[in-house]
């Protein structure tokens, strides 16, 4: 069935339905797949675009996701028939010949005016100064031609005769940029939060028992060492702790196209929209916790809930074009609220009240829901006026 025991981001144990999206770059879903919890989302994304590029034709189609969705085998599809890619790069997990150029204080610009800058600048300035304000907001880069022969760290799945899939090193030449970006203001945010990890792991110490903590790579344990092979000792590591912070205020993406850095960041950016969009399915639309079984309800319950985020997302842009922002919340409860009652079988009462929703609403559709009262007419042409 579709609900498997799979890797779960809020850690549960109990069995979860894999679902994919894809939207546009106003947020607006354009299709979705549907798979069992335990199967590989990297081998599920280019089936969904090849969906995806029947529906679009010839159109111009850039992939943009994070980078647990940029395997080499997602990048190597979409290097093809005039496709692109733009999906984030670790720069932990980068050769260390690419490394070195990150790391190299040479050749950074500023991404507002293309002036040139160093990171030693970056790191240094006076953030109290008003006059470096507009620098504290703004961002180095660098633009490091890259290909797998050069080790960007990249996999891909080698499926054997078998049926059985492995990551392997990926082998094949794959003509990219990776562009990196430094930024003070992220640098500070990122030690901040360390900071306060490293208080949690001193106080763990103090416990004298850090074996009851679960290690991974946001964890606070991975700071600790144990310095005895026979009892448990445990010490901060301190070399761990200067090799994290060698990253702090990086950021780099990788792609395939050759405009410019700043072009190619803005649309980088959009990414939390899909983030957005899970979100929104989860928390209003109830995607989440499935308690249904049989594989026919279950795409039937995702289907609602994709429609229902077609039809807030398609509202929400329709807004926006009218230079009006009203939120999630605010926006569905609006509708929910929207209620009206028969009166004697003579006219029907609206039992909600006005609001700012209500009144951008109105604004944008025309519909004339703002009133008290309505005949059976009124209600009539405003169904005809949607049907259309």
């Amino acid at each position: 069935g579709l609900r498997q025991f799979g890797i779960s981001k809020e850690n549960k144990t109990s069995p979860i339905v894999e679902m994919g999206l894809i939207m546009d770059s106003r947020g607006i879903p354009i299709s979705m797949c549907i798979h069992p919890g335990n199967t590989n989302e990297q081998l599920t994304a280019v089936p969904l675009e090849k969906e995806v590029i029947k529906m679009t034709g010839n159109k111009k189609f850039i992939y943009c996701a994070d980078a647990g969705l940029g395997s080499y085998n997602i990048r190597k599809f979409n290097d093809m028939g005039g496709r692109a890619y733009i999906v984030t790069q670790s720069v932990k997990k980068l050769g260390q010949e690419i490394k070195d150029i990150v790391f190299n204080d040479s050749n950074y610009r500023l991404l507002s005016n293309d002036d040139a800058i160093t990171l030693k600048e970056m790191r240094t300035f006076n953030k109290k100064d008003a006059n470096n304000l507009s620098l504290y907001n703004d961002f180095a880069y660098k633009v490091i031609p890259a290909n797998t022969a050069m080790d960007t760290g990249l996999y891909e799945e080698k499926v054997y005769k078998n049926g059985r899939t492995k990551k392997v090193k990926a082998k094949g030449t794959l003509h990219q940029y990776i562009i990196v970006t430094f930024s003070r203001k992220m640098m500070e945010y990122q030690r901040t939060i360390r900071e306060r990890q490293l208080e949690r792991a001193k106080k763990l110490l103090r416990l004298k028992d850090p074996e009851k903590i679960k290690k991974g790579p946001n964890d606070i344990r991975r700071f600790l060492k144990n310095t005895s092979s026979d009892t448990a000792n445990y010490v901060l590591d301190m070399d761990k702790i200067h090799e994290e912070e060698k990253y702090d205020g990086f950021y780099a993406v990788a792609t395939n196209l050759d405009d410019s850095a700043k072009d190619i960041l803005a649309v980088a950016q959009n990414r939390y929209k899909i983030e957005d969009c899970f979100r929104i399915m989860k928390t209003n639309f109830d995607a989440r916790p499935v308690f249904l079984r049989k594989p026919e309800r279950i795409r039937a319950h995702f289907l609602i809930c994709y429609t229902a985020l077609l039809i807030y997302r398609l509202m929400e842009c329709k807004l926006d074009d009218n230079l009006t922002h009203v939120t999630t919340s605010n926006l569905i409860k609006t509708l929910r609220n929207m209620n009206v009652v028969n009166m004697d079988d003579m006219y029907y009462k609206s039992i909600y009240s006005g609001s700012q929703a209500l009144d951008a609403l109105e604004r944008c559709f025309e519909l004339q829901l703002n009133r008290k009262y309505y005949r059976p007419s009124d209600l009539n042409k405003i169904v005809k006026k949607f049907s259309k």
